[in-house]
């Protein structure tokens, strides 16, 4: 698309969607028609139909020179296969004075592997112009997090900017929740440790985590403490048991990347850890005391649990306490219960 020209279409998505939805809001203020805006801004939800959506942007604009159509979380898996010839055609022949807007703030998907967003994307790239969004690294994650709280006033900390990240984990959208709460408990003062470990309720990952590093050490108060914690809040053994496996598999990677002559960082590459890559150095961190041997058997318990607790009749409870027992010895090198 040529600088400053308006395209037909706009298809924005991404895995960051506070960026997807703060890009369409600034470009649909930005091509928003300033006169009779009830007739030539029309706007529709996810379960809007294709027949509906094509209506409207094959009207003519009423006195204004350009017709915006806006189309939020439309998605396509849920479309048969006349709906997706209809959308085909409309979308290959829209009337110069319309513009239309595909955006997805809440849908997730993989357009590389499914092959209805796959075409839906070459639909678009092909007819306008398609805008991606990935999860910001930690880095960038970092630098507007600090941003957004010296816009407010207030004042935090490089380590403590850290600290919130790994409590929250890499979401923007709940971690600018968070500033918010922190930015008006301060009310202009310094966004402290002693704060954040009061105010911020941890996420699943960095509990994991916290699990792990107990598990790791050693420390079964801590362990059983923490996961004691996790049932309290409600959580299901099953969420549990993913998160606590995701951290094992991230020393995993970090062992096999580091005796392959790499760095512990070299994982960050991968999309999963973008925006997270502290779970990278706290892998490697923890991953210091146990032996590639007692890695591989703390996998086999958490995958032998996991068959388990999908298939045994016995209490999840008790399941999960053995688990935190069995991690615990094998960390010893201690034989198995």
């Amino acid at each position: 698309m040529d600088a400053g020209r308006i395209s037909p279409l706009y298809f924005i998505y991404g895995d960051e969607k506070y960026m997807v939805k703060r890009a369409a809001k600034r470009l649909i203020k930005k091509l928003a028609p300033e006169s009779f805006v009830e007739f030539n801004l029309n706007e529709f939800s996810s379960d809007a139909a294709v027949d509906s959506i094509s209506d409207a942007a094959e009207a003519l604009p009423f006195m204004a020179e350009r017709k915006l159509v806006v189309v939020s979380d439309f998605n396509i898996e849920q479309k048969n296969s006349t709906e997706i010839s209809k959308l085909t055609e409309m979308l290959s022949a829209l009337p110069e004075s319309t513009t239309i807007i595909f955006y997805f703030p809440t849908v997730q998907f993989d357009a590389k592997k499914t092959a209805k967003w796959k075409n839906f994307l070459k639909i678009a790239d092909k007819a306008g112009t398609s805008i991606f969004y990935p999860l910001l690294s930690e880095t960038d994650l970092k630098k507007l997090i600090t941003r957004e709280i010296e816009k407010r006033k207030c004042t935090i900390s490089r380590p403590n900017v850290t600290l919130l990240v790994e409590y929250v984990g890499g979401e923007l959208n709940a971690l600018l929740n968070e500033v918010d709460k922190l930015c008006s408990y301060v009310n202009g003062g310094e966004i402290s440790t002693e704060i954040i470990e009061r105010l911020v309720p941890k996420s699943m990952e960095s509990t994991a985590f916290i699990l792990a590093n107990a598990l790791v050490s050693g420390n079964y108060e801590r362990a059983y403490r923490t996961l004691e914690i996790l049932f309290y809040a409600g959580e299901e053994p099953i969420a549990i048991l993913a998160a606590l496996s995701s951290v094992y598999v991230d020393m995993y990677r970090v062992r096999a990347a580091v005796q392959s002559g790499l760095s512990y960082s070299s994982a960050a590459s991968s999309g999963e850890y973008r925006g997270r890559e502290f779970r990278l150095r706290n892998a490697e961190r923890n991953a210091r005391s146990l032996s590639t041997e007692v890695l591989r058997d703390c996998l086999n318990i958490l995958l032998e649990t996991d068959i388990l607790l999908k298939s045994s009749k016995l209490d999840s409870r008790i399941l999960m306490d053995k688990l935190i027992a069995k991690l615990l010895l094998a960390t010893k090198g201690e034989e198995k219960l």
